[in-house]
């Protein structure tokens, strides 16, 4: 069941059963074409189903194979979560399952299993990366609160508003505005709570150095880390696939060679056969 056509068309009704879940949530749709959408998700289950079973069917004289591959025991768990009878009381249960359908395009599409299986792969080197952003997080939250924890207490008040504010900043979004309240003062660039403001002081070199500095390291370097990380796993994951799909030629080679011994062996029995004769 490796067919172009057939892997096209499960995934145009995984398409389908994606549409059907949002048009779930408009309850004036739901009002008025509410049974005809049950009808289809119904009928989108049953396609589901007969593949599960054309899938096991093609394995046969050993269908239980089919439980060797990951992706069709996803298949199949989705398939039988949303065929359990006792899952009508548990509306919010049933809508999620049909919702995990849409996670089949992955199995459909091979470019989406190559970054799926980079991000995985490339898990561990992340939490390396990560450990080191917690620990630089760590290093400029304490800083800034000793630094600017009297001028701003709203953003740097104490650790764990240091650490909301700096992860905050990651994101890039708003932290010019941090940096001013820094740079000229909270008396002269207002806090959000102007009661905040007890003991302004005004540091331009040190909070530039401090601001610009965090910028840098955590947006510009792991950022960019990350992403390099993941492209390399995707590289390797790539290439994986394709060994997968289009084995070696070294691995072909000697294949071909296998196949003419064998070719000769043949050749030399049925000799053999014939001078007996």
């Amino acid at each position: 069941m490796a067919s172009a056509a057939f892997n096209r068309f499960i995934t145009a009704v995984i398409v389908l059963a994606a549409i059907l879940v949002g048009l779930e949530t408009y309850p004036s749709l739901m009002a008025r074409y509410g049974p005809a959408l049950h009808l289809l998700n119904n009928l989108v289950l049953a396609i589901f189903a007969l593949e599960v079973l054309l899938r096991m069917g093609a394995l046969w004289p050993r269908p239980l194979r089919y439980f060797l591959d990951g992706w069709n025991v996803f298949d199949f768990l989705i398939v039988v979560g949303s065929l359990l009878p006792g899952l009508g009381a548990y509306a919010v249960a049933a809508r999620l399952l049909r919702l995990l359908r849409v996670l089949r395009l992955i199995r459909t599409l091979p470019d989406l299993q190559i970054i799926l299986g980079a991000l995985l792969r490339s898990i561990p080197s992340i939490g390396y990366v990560l450990l080191l952003m917690l620990l630089l997080l760590y290093v400029y939250a304490v800083a800034g609160v000793f630094l600017f924890g009297a001028n701003d207490p709203f953003h740097f008040g104490n650790l764990h508003t240091a650490l909301l504010t700096l992860f905050s900043i990651l994101t890039l979004e708003g932290w010019v505005d941090v940096l001013r309240v820094q740079y000229f003062g909270c008396e002269r660039f207002e806090l959000p709570d102007p009661a905040l403001c007890v003991q302004p002081q005004a540091q331009p070199l040190v909070a530039v150095m401090y601001m610009v500095s965090f910028v840098l390291l955590g947006t510009l370097v792991f950022l960019n880390l990350l992403v390099g990380i993941i492209v390399n796993s995707m590289d390797e994951m790539r290439k994986s696939f394709q060994e997968r799909e289009n084995p070696p030629l070294e691995r072909q080679g000697r294949l071909e060679e296998i196949q003419a011994k064998l070719q000769e062996a043949q050749e030399l029995l049925k000799s053999l056969g014939k001078a007996k004769d």
